[in-house]
């Protein structure tokens, strides 16, 4: 495998065609077959043995052809850019790191997109991709000539990961531990959108007996990264430092995993525990951890560049209970749903039925989501503005996005994520969400909030001072009771 540019420059071979390609895997035939090929990196003369001109040298692997042509017009632009989050969202490595790529801007068209934080956090996904380190032909004999060897599809799917771990390394030793911590959110977020393979993947990655991102130990760019590696080279200090290796989260993690139903995250969180006689300690604090977690954004922050593409989310809905909750999202009254478009600015009054929207209002919308603009309001749009919303701070959608948590309209129920926003409504002083918190204490959720009476007393009188009609009745009654037995 190839460790870093001397490596390269020792690799003398014809560029892969498409042919080449097509005999390495199965997995490269379908693809090929999907998607033409376009080559290897044209300056880079592998039987010449010259130097490359203009830049970095590459062993790259053969990438899907541009379906905009060099120079994209800003809309086509914009949907390969999407096509691309799809694919990286789906965990495809050669699409990540294409993302990385182009939002570091290596060519003048990608200008307007430049954006270091979202290149990073392609990079580090795309590092803990195990399709760019999992071994494909490295046991095919490959043959000489002139005493130099063809380069296999595992070389090029290394100094892949090499070239990664070098731009992750430069971009992040250039920010700010908050620029970092954006990072490190994006990367759990989107691991985490992939269910148990996204949380497996992110308990490797805090797990100190594998790479840095996840990979196998011994593995090459995670040996030269630590600056163990053939080269000697002082390793990528801040590619390392941006996940801290912490048995607490990779357990959490692990479990996570289990949660979702996969059987193989059970047996590798019981590996997990018999790795280490402490770690098999941890189950019962970590189990209530879980119980708290929620993901660190509600969907991918939609910022973007200045004159750039939306940062569009593009997870899948995963599961059964996923989509039946999003059939139920009918239940939800329209009208709500209206407030969220006009506390967005996308309407002047609430709309209380979705033909009160025109198509202008609804494609103003999914622009805001950097979702695809077809002026048709689908029933993942109807939940995306209420979460968008509750995280641009409205508490009435804070609120609103509480219930659907707790009931599992439109989202799966999870009660840590609905006490999180009935807590973000209650900051903001939502009377119903003081009430809904009183609830919380006064019967006690297991993992999410315990039972505390006090607690729930204060809430709800708190509640009745801000307005919530059935606790001022409740209230009143009790002042009246408390009134009579002073008079005796």
């Amino acid at each position: 495998m190839l460790d870093d540019a001397a490596e390269a420059r020792r690799i003398r071979a014809t560029h892969f065609g498409h042919a080449a390609f097509v005999k390495l895997t199965a997995a490269a035939l379908v693809a090929a077959v999907a998607l033409p090929l376009s080559g290897c990196d044209d300056d880079y003369a592998l039987f010449s043995g010259r130097k490359p001109q203009g830049g970095e040298a590459r062993l790259g692997c053969p990438r899907p052809a541009p379906i905009t042509g060099v120079q994209p017009g800003f809309n086509d632009q914009e949907r390969e850019i999407r096509r691309l989050r799809r694919s990286g969202f789906q965990n495809d490595f050669f699409a990540q790191l294409e993302l990385a790529r182009r939002y570091r801007a290596e060519r003048a068209v990608d200008k307007n997109l430049e954006d270091p934080i979202e290149s990073s956090v392609w990079y580090a996904v795309a590092l803990a991709n195990a399709e760019g380190y999992a071994p494909i032909n490295r046991a095919a004999p490959r043959k000489s000539f002139a005493g130099f060897r063809r380069a296999g599809y595992d070389d090029c799917r290394a100094w892949e990961r090499h070239f990664a771990y070098q731009a992750l390394d430069r971009q992040l030793s250039r920010m700010s531990s908050d620029e970092q911590a954006k990072v490190r959110d994006r990367v759990v977020y989107i691991l985490s959108s992939m269910g148990a393979e996204g949380y497996r993947t992110l308990a490797r990655i805090y797990d100190q007996d594998y790479g840095p991102y996840g990979e196998p130990a011994d593995n090459a760019q995670a040996l030269n990264a630590w600056g163990k590696g053939e080269t000697k080279s002082k390793g990528h200090r801040a590619a390392l430092g941006l996940f801290q290796r912490n048995d607490v989260d990779a357990y959490l993690y692990n479990y996570l995993a289990v949660q979702t139903g996969d059987v193989g995250a059970y047996v590798l969180l019981k590996d997990f525990e018999r790795s280490d006689p402490r770690r098999a300690g941890y189950g019962a604090f970590v189990e209530a951890k879980a119980k708290k977690w929620v993901p660190p954004f509600e969907f991918y922050p939609t910022d973007a560049p200045a004159g750039g593409v939306p940062h569009s989310d593009e997870s899948e809905p995963r599961g059964d209970a996923y989509e039946q909750a999003l059939r139920r999202i009918n239940e939800l009254p329209f009208t709500h749903v209206g407030q969220a478009l006009k506390y967005l600015g996308v309407t002047e009054t609430v709309a209380t039925n979705p033909d009160q929207l025109s198509r202008g209002n609804v494609e103003t919308l999914e622009g805001m989501l950097g979702r695809s603009q077809d002026g048709r309001l689908d029933p993942i749009e109807r939940v995306r503005a209420i979460q968008y919303a509750a995280v641009s701070g409205s508490p009435r959608a804070q609120l609103v996005l509480a219930v659907m948590y707790a009931e599992g309209v439109g989202v799966p129920a999870d009660y840590a994520r609905a006490f999180h926003w009935f807590s973000e409504a209650d900051k903001q002083g939502s009377a119903e969400a003081k009430f809904a918190m009183s609830t919380y204490f006064a019967l006690g959720v297991s993992g999410v909030a315990d039972q505390d009476k006090a607690k729930a007393v204060v809430y709800r009188i708190d509640s009745a001072l801000e307005g919530f009609a059935p606790t001022v009745e409740r209230v009143q009654g009790i002042l009246a009771q408390v009134s009579r037995s002073q008079q005796r």
